[in-house]
């Protein structure tokens, strides 16, 4: 059992952090920006409340965060009242924030600086994964300390993998997000397209899923989106910041990201129509408007 706090208790730190506690059988510190929810989570699960990310992450072996931004995540690790200031050393601090890489190596440094371990971690697999305890948990770092933070993580994952230095694992979710954004455009045209020939949907689906043009999206979402219900996973808000992450390290990069930008457009036209918190499939209810 390892001592660990927990910054972040959004759709998917709050089941991260339960998962930690109850299968991962640590002792759980948690802290969140707003108290109501951190006081919910130890009724629920045990553990403590913290005020602060500094009183969270002190003499703590493990840090978990997983918040919003970049900023958001250098206000409770480098801020006044953070965590690095207060870790032990030889503490491991592990960022599973969809975040920058620009960041990551910064905070890695930082990190280093102050005789602490950083991973970046960013995950993949939706709230649903969150709460079932399956995510893929794409990691940055250096051996060493992966090795010593990897058994931690397995508690919320299905698979957890070190991808490069620190960086690669927000490199990695990077590409994630940008295959993504492809699949799910291509599905929202195949939909809407066989909706205007007058097939049926839930046929086609079950013939084409088997095939070469199958994907989880379509395994996942294709009911829900020939439904027209948009409620069930990542939120358009959140993958336009990703998607935006990706743009802007393709500039630094020289990576052509031609589909990619042409999606988050497609997204913003779906901000427009109100679906900021609809999930990443509503990219039909653009083509259907």
């Amino acid at each position: 059992m390892a001592k660990v706090a927990f910054l972040g208790l959004g759709v998917m730190g709050y089941p991260m952090a339960a998962h930690l506690k109850n299968k991962g059988g640590h002792d759980v510190t948690v802290y969140n920006r707003t108290k109501a929810k951190a006081e919910k989570w130890v009724d629920e699960h045990g553990g403590e409340m913290a005020l602060t990310p500094a009183t969270a992450a002190a003499d703590k072996d493990f840090v978990f965060a997983c918040v919003g931004n970049d900023d958001d995540l250098r206000s409770v690790t480098l801020g006044s009242d953070g965590a690095f200031g207060a870790m032990k050393k030889g503490g491991i601090f592990i960022d599973n924030t969809t975040a920058s890489a620009e960041v990551a190596r910064e905070l890695d440094e930082a990190a280093k600086e102050r005789g602490l371990g950083f991973i970046d971690a960013p995950v993949s697999g939706g709230q649903a994964g969150a709460e079932n305890g399956v995510l893929t948990v794409m990691c940055g770092g250096d051996e060493a300390t992966f090795d010593k933070a990897k058994p931690v993580i397995d508690a919320y994952a299905r698979m957890v993998g070190l991808m490069g230095p620190a960086g690669a694992g927000q490199l990695t979710k990077m590409i994630n997000q940008i295959c993504i954004a492809g699949l799910v455009q291509g599905l929202s045209e195949g939909i809407h397209f066989g909706k205007q020939a007058g097939l049926d949907i839930e046929k086609v689906i079950d013939v084409i899923s088997k095939g070469a043009a199958g994907s989880w999206q379509m395994e996942n979402r294709h009911k829900t989106m020939n439904a027209g219900k948009y409620d069930f996973g990542f939120a358009v808000d959140w993958m336009r910041k990703d998607l935006g992450i990706c743009l802007a390290e393709a500039d630094r990069n020289g990576a052509k990201l031609p589909v990619t930008a042409l999606v988050d457009q497609f997204y913003k036209d779906v901000q427009q129509m109100g679906g900021k918190r609809w999930d990443t499939s509503s990219l039909l209810a653009r083509l259907e408007k």
